[in-house]
């Protein structure tokens, strides 16, 4: 599965999607800006999310649980802000 990250992790794989960096002296093409603007927007939602997660249930704040049980989980936690905020459609 396709992961959004930022700059920090270049080449580092096939499975990671981030923004392209601005090639030393030139531009980006408009693909590439497009590509960016969709990743950052993506990545952005993303990061709000996280980040709600955590403040609402603080006990989620640092977790070292089998990634499998932690998604259980944070989805369970989801759910309960989406009840919470009234966005479950």
């Amino acid at each position: 599965m396709p992961t959004l990250v930022d700059l920090g992790y270049e080449h580092t794989g096939d499975g990671f999607r981030h923004p392209h960096k601005k090639p030393a002296g030139s531009e980006l093409t408009q693909a590439q800006q497009t590509y960016n603007k969709v990743i950052r927007g993506i990545h952005g939602v993303c990061e709000r999310a996280n980040s709600l997660i955590k403040t609402t249930f603080k006990a989620l704040r640092m977790v070292s649980l089998d990634p499998s049980r932690i998604t259980q989980i944070a989805a369970a936690a989801r759910v309960l802000l989406q009840l919470e905020y009234d966005r479950t459609t």
